[in-house]
C-alpha cells in the first residue's frame, strides 16, 4: 500500500531544534488522530460452503454436449 500521509518540513529559520520537534509531533498526532479508520478485512469464506457451491454447479448435465448430444463429437 502506497505511504498517503503528506511529507512535511517545518521552516521556520527562527525556531529551535526543539521547537521544530514540538511541531513535527503535533503533526504527527494530528494526523493519526484525524486519519480515517481502516477498512475491515474480507472475511474468508467458509471452506465448506464455498466446495459445496463449486461441486452443485453444472454449466449441462454431466455425459451430455450442448445440445444433448455427444460432448466431444
Amino acid at each position: 500500500m502506497p505511504n498517503r500521509r503528506p511529507s512535511f518540513r517545518v521552516v521556520a529559520p527562527s525556531a529551535s531544534p526543539q521547537e521544530a520537534a514540538a511541531i513535527a509531533a503535533a503533526l504527527e498526532q494530528f494526523f493519526r488522530a484525524t486519519a480515517p479508520p481502516r477498512a475491515p478485512a474480507d472475511p474468508r469464506p467458509d471452506r465448506w460452503a464455498r466446495t459445496h457451491l463449486l461441486e452443485s454447479v453444472q454449466r449441462e448435465p454431466p455425459g451430455l454436449g450442448a445440445w444433448g448430444g455427444d460432448p466431444h463429437p
